[in-house]
């Protein structure tokens, strides 16, 4: 089990988990700028070529997203699943969160989500009294900007403990329970990412101003179309009709399907590439949308998007897939591609 320990600077996360601990015999602390620092040290130098875009911060640094979640599954299967592991980092992106909470959930690995809170004002004057040198000081009240915008997604998804009246011991009381309770839990869909090619199958729906559907799910980054993977003796068309029951309680009818777009897509990152197949599903009529629900432990939201909307919210290669997919629509034609493009 883990405990993301998240919050701005100045909340106290490290007097916090240093009482958390004392109430919790045998958890661990596994701090992630650790690794950040190791990174930062190797990748981030002054005109490495390794880090193009000039930033400086190890947390938009795909390895550092990767690693962590490495490190801490290693960690639980070193250490025994009864260890509890505090985690004390700060991670006010939610697609690094999806990411990085997603890959735990795919080694079956619970995260208890707990922000460590106060007010702007408070953590204001606590930055400006912790002795820090001037320069760390105003890089901490400049990323308050950044905790206060991730503040609507943050209260969505993690139990909050306000510290502005409370000692150390209190917040960790307070933590320890929330975990206890259960609160804290990160409803997560636990499913493992597949090491091999697979085939999946997704389903593209309409509303009256031909806007297409996405979804957007909790463990990983961006949007998607509904659908899933083909399960071991299963038809495509059965699988898209499965994804749309699971994921949107919509009833769809496999002779009602037609084929957009086969995609053969390479392995990018943990996760497996393949066949992809999309699939007309029609136009959802206002009772039908309104009708539809989602599993909140697999997606959060879904939106009707316009074309001039798509490249923000899908990956490149899936916005292609969209795109080729719409032309075939169409035409009434089926199109073939190779990793996002025509052949």
């Amino acid at each position: 089990m883990i405990v993301w320990l998240n919050g701005a600077f100045g909340v106290g996360k490290t007097t916090t988990v240093r009482e958390l601990q004392q109430l919790i015999p045998g958890s661990r602390v596994f701090d992630p700028e650790d690794i950040g620092t190791l990174l930062r040290d190797r990748l981030l130098r002054p005109g490495s070529p390794a880090r193009p875009d000039g930033s400086a911060d190890y947390q938009d640094l795909v390895a550092w997203r990767r690693l962590v979640p490495d490190a801490l599954a290693a960690l639980h299967a070193e250490l025994g699943e009864d260890v509890l592991l505090i985690v004390p980092m700060a991670l006010h992106r939610q697609d690094y969160r999806d990411e990085m909470f997603g890959a735990l959930a795919s080694r079956c690995i619970d995260v208890h989500h707990v922000v460590l809170h106060a007010e702007e004002t408070v953590l204001r004057k606590r930055i400006e009294h912790d002795g820090a040198e001037p320069g760390a000081r105003e890089r901490r009240l400049a990323h308050l900007d950044v905790y206060t915008a991730a503040l609507p997604w943050l209260r969505d998804d993690a139990a909050f403990v306000d510290t502005a009246e409370l000692t150390p011991r209190q917040a960790a009381e307070q933590v320890r329970s929330l975990v206890c309770a259960g609160t804290a839990r990160v409803p997560i869909v636990q499913d493992a990412v597949a090491s091999g090619d697979t085939v999946a199958a997704a389903v593209l729906l309409f509303d009256e101003a031909d806007r297409v559907l996405l979804v957007d799910p909790v463990y990983k980054p961006g949007w998607e179309f509904p659908g899933g993977v083909v399960e071991t003796g299963e038809a495509p068309t059965a699988a898209a009709v499965r994804e749309a029951a699971e994921e949107l309680g919509l009833t769809l009818h496999a002779d009602g399907l037609r084929l957009l777009v086969v995609d053969w897509e390479p392995k990018r990152g943990p996760r497996s590439g393949g066949l992809r197949l999309v699939f007309d599903g029609g136009v959802l009529d206002p009772a039908e949308q309104a009708a539809l629900t989602l599993p909140a432990a697999e997606l959060r939201g879904w939106r009707f998007v316009p074309a001039d909307q798509w490249d923000a919210h899908l990956a490149p290669n899936k916005a292609s897939r969209l795109r080729a997919a719409l032309a075939a629509r169409a035409a009434g034609a089926v199109a073939y591609l190779e990793a996002g493009h025509p052949r």
